[in-house]
């Protein structure tokens, strides 16, 4: 097994060897750009590092040698050379997924204190003395684990009034340096000045740093494998800090907030990495370079380009310039927002860069969910308390807190809390993943809060520099406004303005190139996208979301209106045939209305109507509230009242049942009181012929819910045909139809086949499916033990919100193969909640579903996802660049 890799030995499909940093400095040495010259330690050698320590050290460090001794051949510098320009180098980790800031990094490795004179010799004293006094204190932390090493740089520049390390003098850092080595003094601890040493001691810190609290939270959070390690990556230092020509920064292809087409980033002049990412100073914007340094800018502009048509997507560079030339130390796919992934992804499809299809799986279904999110309403009064840098668009409402692991503790209870810092480092990760949004006093718009917030799409303002913060007392103060932990506070990532106190907000304002990416999924998709709308309301935000009909429309939930209830109530009472059918007419009306409200929103799509559906008890008030109707209709001597109420009560006890669920509800309900279903389907027609007679394409598809007999749909049907048959008669009109029905019972799958024969459509209500396959009554289980079952690994996820493919989903296979077997050309759908979840969406898409139904605002995330299903799963050959 080959250890160790050169940078000219690698290439960016190398990725799981040598990490994504050394994969990528790799492919840029072979593009030759100017990479200082390196090597990577692979991998494999972490995991072996992993499992047994002591001895892979004792195997690795000889070859860690011999390949040092091959970079001094070829940088023309050596090691601990005490008469010419020493060898420096960094070492820095490097996983096969990018984990920006979760694992470790020591740079100027091999800096000794005698080796000063001669570095400053051939630079000058003061960064001499500036590189050895970041070696103490990165090494000191990050190496040898002590805590307070810039307690004492920050306490030493208070006390000598400076602001910033580049305000320190030569006698500043040579004091400074002298407090810190007695610092590592009082911890029993010292530098080694063996370069080698130190090499070796980095080399194992960065392996060891895989399996830190934040490295390990962070894979957490995106689902990165365990097993996979870290590279260690070992690179000649190019020195940001030496001098006003040297600079160090970041820039980004394009602006990951917005996807706007520009170089974007920041840069700090006399200045490490380190710097800029950390957000203790705050640097200036890479547009700034254009005038101080010209020539540098339009060479980084073109390696920018390069590198964008080469990896075909937005770039994260991280570069050095050195006494004016420009080095880049690191490339890889940019964190970006989603609202500039969708328009990233629109833009270099227009460009010819990416495929539709490469364009539709750049976005993933989450961000498409965060751009659905809330905005502050720009017509708010609320004057801002302060404005900071937007670094993460989105609007977030919550608490203050200071400390990351209490924001972690509220957010797991369910808390909305925003989390605040002077600035965040690595260590904030599990408070910044469960806090609404994130706002920083200090750091630019490449900071770690910004960085991390937008990788994990939370609002973010950072760098509010009016804000002082005091972490012991527990307060931020902005002039004579004092905000403590736990009051509310409303952040705005897109504008930067932070409020005190909770702000309106307003539906999102969706971008052009969001629909466009959604016209692209949708050419894409061999899978449809229907809504569950009730409302004429619902129905038109689903068509304005791009729903190609109704999935199911509930009618129950017409029934609950304030104006209908009572009417409904009237006829559950009803004693007779004639009093139920009095009432009945009186709804036939309104459903009526409500049906062809609903038509007309959809514009000649399918609409799927299920008939009424739950037990009659629902309409009816509680037992409690009717006992003190009553008293109180008694009181005010209203007998009529409690007559009414008595005989509320008197049917409620009749209908009351010991399992609802599985009791006298969907099409049983249909069968014994057929008049309930005969007045809907009148009802659905009247509106569809009135729409017909108007010059409106129309589509109704009736569905009958709980069906487990053959016998049941055969009941059914053939009394609602009668109806549907009788009102088109009546009118002289030909309207097309179907007929079909939910699949909600185990026993529906089995008989597919028999069910077939009389409908033309099946959909899956996965919610009751699920509940009766796993004997789960849904509100008892997720209240009472799936909880436990899901921390216990009992269950590896929650099957209400994905679908469980080897139960469930082997019974709605079976009953599609089944049910095609009769009927060729079955329509079938899903209708249960599953219906917007990705992960059921490609399972719907594997065994033949048609379309899949969900909530009008997870339409777009639905449209997304049944595109991403049809390209993954697809017989066709579409070639398909790395994504994301």
């Amino acid at each position: 097994m080959k250890w160790i890799y050169f940078f000219d030995e690698g290439n960016a499909n190398m990725r799981l060897l040598l990490g994504g940093k050394g994969a990528n400095l790799a492919e840029m040495t072979n593009l030759g750009l100017p990479v200082p010259p390196g090597f990577t330690i692979t991998t494999e050698v972490c995991k072996m590092y992993l499992e047994n320590k002591e001895k892979t050290m004792t195997e690795l460090m000889p070859k860690v040698e011999e390949a040092v001794k091959e970079l001094e051949k070829r940088i023309g510098r050596k090691f601990n050379d005490k008469q010419n320009m020493p060898l420096l180098v960094s070492v820095r980790s490097g996983a096969p997924a990018s984990m920006p800031g979760m694992m470790d990094t020591i740079l100027n490795v091999g800096l000794t204190k005698e080796l000063i004179p001669v570095l400053s010799k051939y630079t000058n004293r003061r960064f001499a003395l500036d590189s050895y006094r970041r070696l103490l204190q990165m090494f000191g932390k990050t190496v040898l684990l002590i805590p307070t090493l810039e307690e004492i740089l920050d306490e030493y520049k208070k006390h000598h009034n400076k602001k910033l390390d580049i305000e320190l003098t030569e006698e500043d850092l040579e004091k400074v340096i002298e407090l810190l080595e007695e610092e590592y003094k009082k911890h029993g601890k010292n530098l080694p000045q063996d370069p080698i040493e130190q090499l070796r001691m980095s080399i194992e810190t960065v392996f060891n740093s895989w399996n830190n609290e934040r490295a390990k939270e962070y894979r957490r959070i995106y689902n990165i494998p365990e097993n996979w390690g870290t590279a260690v990556n070992v690179q000649a230092m190019v020195f940001g800090n030496l001098n006003d020509k040297s600079a160090t920064g970041v820039a980004f292809t394009r602006n990951p907030s917005t996807g706007e087409k520009v170089l974007y980033g920041e840069y700090l002049v006399n200045a490490q990495g380190e710097d800029v990412v950390a957000g203790i100073r705050t640097p200036s914007p890479i547009s700034e370079m254009k005038e101080k340094w010209p020539d540098t800018y339009e060479q980084l502009l073109k390696i920018s380009e390069k590198l964008e048509k080469h990896y075909k997507d937005m770039q994260d560079m991280e570069f050095t310039v050195e006494d004016g030339k420009l080095y880049m130390l690191q490339t890889r796919n940019g964190k970006r927002t989603a609202q500039a992934a969708v328009k990233i992804a629109v833009d270099l499809h227009k460009e010819g860069i990416i495929t539709k299809e490469e364009a539709v799986l750049r976005v993933s279904t989450d961000e498409v969910e965060k751009l659905l999110h809330p905005q502050v309403d720009p017509k708010s009064n609320i004057k801002p308390l302060t404005k900071g840098l937007n670094a993460s668009p989105g609007a977030a409402i919550g608490k203050v807190v200071f400390d990351s692991k209490l924001a972690a503790e509220l957010g797991d209870k369910g808390e909305k809390v925003i989390l605040v810092r002077p600035e965040t480092n690595p260590d904030d990760i599990a408070g910044l993943a469960r806090s609404q949004g994130v706002l920083t006093a200090r750091g630019g718009m490449t900071s770690h809060a910004a960085v991390v917030a937008r990788g994990m799409g939370k609002p973010a303002v950072v760098g509010a520099e009016e804000i002082i913060i005091n972490l012991k007392e527990k307060f931020f103060e902005v002039g004579n406004v004092k905000v403590k932990e736990m009051d509310i506070i409303s952040i705005d990532g897109s504008t930067g303005y932070v409020y005190l106190g909770e702000v309106k907000l307003i539906p999102p304002t969706l971008s052009n190139e969001f629909f466009e990416l959604l016209r692209m999924a949708d050419e894409v998709a061999e899978i449809g996208v229907k809504a569950n709308a009730d409302t004429p309301e619902d129905a038109r935000r689903a068509y304005e979301y791009g729903a190609k009909g109704i999935g199911l429309c509930r009618t129950e939930h017409m029934f609950m209106a304030e104006d209908r209830l009572p009417i409904m109530q009237e006829m559950i009472i009803a004693e007779t045939k004639e009093e139920r059918q009095k009432a009945l007419d009186k709804l036939l009306q309104m459903q009526r209305d409500d049906f062809y409200n609903i038509f007309k929103e959809m514009k000649g799509y399918p609409v799927v109507i299920r008939l009424l559906d739950p037990p009659l008890h629902e309409f009816l008030p509680k037992e409690e509230i009717l006992n003190k109707k009553i008293e109180e209709a008694k009181k005010e001597g209203k007998n009529e009242e409690v007559e009414k109420y008595k005989k509320m009560l008197e049917k409620a006890e009749i209908l009351k049942e010991a399992n609802p669920m599985l009791g006298f509800r969907g099409c049983r309900l249909g069968i014994v009181y057929p008049e309930i279903n005969e007045m809907q389907v009148r009802a659905i027609f009247e509106a569809a012929v009135k729409l017909h007679k108007e010059g409106e394409k129309v589509n109704p598809h009736i569905m009958v819910p709980l069906v487990g007999l053959e016998k049941e749909i055969e009941v059914v049907k053939q009394k609602l045909e009668e109806v549907a048959q009788k009102v088109l008669k009546e009118n002289n009109v030909q309207i097309e139809y179907k007929f079909g029905t939910m699949i909600e019972v185990p026993r529906a799958c089995v008989i597919a086949d028999k069910i077939a024969k009389h409908v033309e459509f099946f959909s899956f209500g996965t919610n009751d499916l699920t509940q009766m396959t796993f004997g789960y009554s849904r509100d008892d289980a997720e209240a009472k033990f799936i909880p436990y079952y899901l921390e216990n690994n009992i269950l590896e996820f929650n099957p209400f919100q994905h679908l469980d493919t080897e139960g469930v989903g082997e019974l709605m296979k079976m009953a599609i193969e089944k049910g095609r077997k009769v009927k060729a050309n079955l329509e079938v759908g899903i209708c249960g909640e599953h219906g917007g979840d990705p992960k059921s969406i490609h399972f719907a898409y594997t065994i033949g579903v048609d379309y899949v139904s969900c909530s009008p605002f997870r339409v777009p995330v639905a449209r997304l996802a049944a595109a991403q299903a049809t390209i993954k799963h697809s017989k066709k050959e579409v070639k398909l660049a790395e994504t994301r």
